[in-house]
């Protein structure tokens, strides 16, 4: 480090970097345990707090807020700092106050879901004292954030820190917003939400859209904007497309969550408009993931010996992917079909395993040599079987919801010719088993997958090295065989 660099608060990223592994692995085995629950129910166990409805806010809280949730400030700590030539505002006692708050709200969070203490809505949030917690720890995180910026020593803002800045300030709101209660008593957990009826729905669908929006996607298209350059030794590829995907998803994203009510009791009005606003979304959408990929513009050589880089850019992919699939999903006559089906869970998860974990496996990746100071990480070999075993099972997971989703819609509108359904729900349920088994295979070889990492970058921290060639240096290599002939000879 020279004289002019400051020295950075690397202490406080390595704490998130560390809390994101456990989180992503505790998360994704609560998924793997869903998954079988669905396929075989006996796995219940017949207990309170092992059903599904029990587990299934844990595991969703898990990869996002908490695995997804460390990534996110883990690596806006990381990139404000550097980008800004300047250390994180507040000094170490608010960055750490950030951390711990936030993994206090984790846990109260999960106990809650367990005990079966929320609020009992959509998104199952936790009781009023746990939001009110998360939003003084939000405040301090947007203080530090803040702060940093102001007092940076680089006259321009790079644009992943619009990126960060917009997903702090929006995910703020959206919680403030969403969880508005009127407590029993400052003494009990119960609350009452001070929305009701169809103001409630559309309410809930304006944070859940929205936090799909500002925090799986601005939040993750930072880390994009920051660290495919990074590692991939590239400028990114148009500032100016960056600059026009920020201000395009900050100000159409928002109107967007109404497409989640469609054929109900919300004025049909606000449903087209969701619609409407889903559909121009896809645009802007497509050009941040065209500037992702085309980064490597000049350098499509790297995919070939660089996994960590793969895992970035099949990560673009996948965004480019769910970014058409849901616009598609938000056209009335297919959401006829999709709505309340597998094809749903599908899209998520091509969403979320695809584009939200691929892109965080590659920061995860990136960070921790660089923040441990290692030459590399420990086995470049583990790198690309991870790769390739998480990427079958998104596959297998995706395409068996995909399919199980089309057929649910279809039977659940078949008609015999008496003009009744021809089909009982249990009937669908049936049908379902094989799918619901190849996506509990796909969810076991992505798990497999987070292990592998998980090992790798363990024995990273720990200073080890594989006994392996450096597959992201081939001159290494290169080097390695002419000293062996010199020394032969």
């Amino acid at each position: 480090m020279n004289s002019t660099t400051p020295a950075y608060n690397n202490d406080i990223v390595k704490m998130f970097t560390v809390a994101a592994i456990f989180w992503g692995l505790v998360g994704f085995l609560v998924g793997l345990v869903l998954a079988l629950q669905l396929t075989f129910p006996e796995l219940n166990l017949g207990l309170e707090f092992t059903t599904f409805g029990r587990l299934r806010p844990i595991h969703t809280s898990a990869v996002i807020f908490a695995f997804g949730g460390c990534v996110l400030l883990g690596t806006s700590f990381h990139v404000v700092q550097r980008t800004c030539k300047a250390v994180l505002f507040g000094g170490k006692g608010l960055a750490n106050f950030v951390f711990w708050g936030y993994q206090v709200f984790i846990l109260l969070a999960a106990s809650g879901y367990v005990l079966g203490i929320t609020q009992g809505r959509e998104y199952a949030e936790p009781e009023w004292f746990v939001d009110l917690w998360l939003t003084v720890v939000w405040v301090a995180y947007l203080v530090i954030f803040v702060g940093t910026l102001i007092k940076r020593n680089q006259p321009h803002i790079y644009v992943a820190n619009w990126f960060y800045l917009a997903f702090i300030v929006t995910i703020a709101m959206l919680h403030i917003v969403n969880n508005l209660a009127i407590p029993v008593s400052f003494v009990g957990a119960k609350s009452y939400s001070a929305f009701s009826g169809v103001q409630d729905a559309l309410v809930q669908w304006w944070y859940g859209h929205n936090a799909v929006g500002f925090f799986l996607t601005a939040g993750f298209l930072a880390i994009m904007y920051y660290f495919i350059p990074k590692q991939a030794n590239r400028p990114v590829y148009s500032y100016r497309i960056s600059v026009i995907h920020f201000w395009s998803i900050v100000f159409l994203y928002i109107w967007a969550g109404p497409h989640h009510l469609h054929y109900t009791a919300l004025p049909d009005w606000a449903q087209t408009l969701g619609m409407t606003f889903s559909l121009i979304l896809w645009m802007p959408s497509w050009g941040g993931m065209i500037n992702g990929i085309m980064t490597l513009s000049g350098a499509w050589d790297k995919l070939r010996t660089d996994p960590v880089l793969r895992f970035m850019i099949v990560s673009v992919s996948f965004y480019g992917m769910s970014t058409f699939e849901g616009p598609l999903m938000s056209i009335k006559t297919v959401n006829a079909l999709s709505h309340y089906t597998d094809w749903t869970v599908g899209h998520v998860h091509s969403g979320a395993l695809g584009w939200v974990a691929f892109i965080s496996f590659g920061a995860l990746y990136y960070l921790v040599p660089n923040l441990w100071e290692r030459s590399r990480l420990y086995s470049i070999k583990l790198v690309s079987y991870h790769f390739w075993i998480s990427t079958i099972g998104i596959v297998l997971y995706i395409c068996s919801m995909w399919m199980a989703g089309i057929l649910q819609g279809l039977m659940w509108r078949a008609y015999n010719e008496y003009g009744v359904l021809q089909y009982s729900f249990i009937e669908t349920v049936s049908e379902l088993h094989i799918y619901y088994a190849i996506r509990a295979f796909g969810g076991f070889l992505f798990v497999v997958g987070a292990f592998i990492m998980a090992y790798n970058l363990a024995k990273t921290i720990k200073g080890e090295l594989r006994d392996e060639v450096n597959e992201l240096d081939m001159d290494e290599k290169a080097k390695l065989e002419d000293a062996k002939q010199a020394q032969a000879a």
